[in-house]
């Protein structure tokens, strides 16, 4: 599982920001179709929210890639 670490000052993260950030998506305009396509869960429930605010703890999975870890 991948660990990544919030900026100094920030408690949370976008989820479509995220998924660019670990290179889930190889650009910001093909978020919303890996987000329909039901293969992203956040702490294992399914989630198709780009604006999902994600917190230290919580956990993203994306189908053939490794586990995110928000630090």
């Amino acid at each position: 599982m991948r660990t990544i670490e919030l900026r100094s000052g920030e408690q949370s993260i976008r989820l479509g920001q995220l998924l660019k950030l670990v290179d889930a998506v190889p650009s910001g305009a093909q978020v919303k179709d890996v987000l329909t396509s039901g293969d992203v869960r956040v702490n294992g429930e399914p989630e198709d929210r780009r604006g999902r605010q994600l917190r230290t703890g919580d956990v993203v999975s994306v189908a053939g890639q490794e586990d995110v870890r928000i630090g």
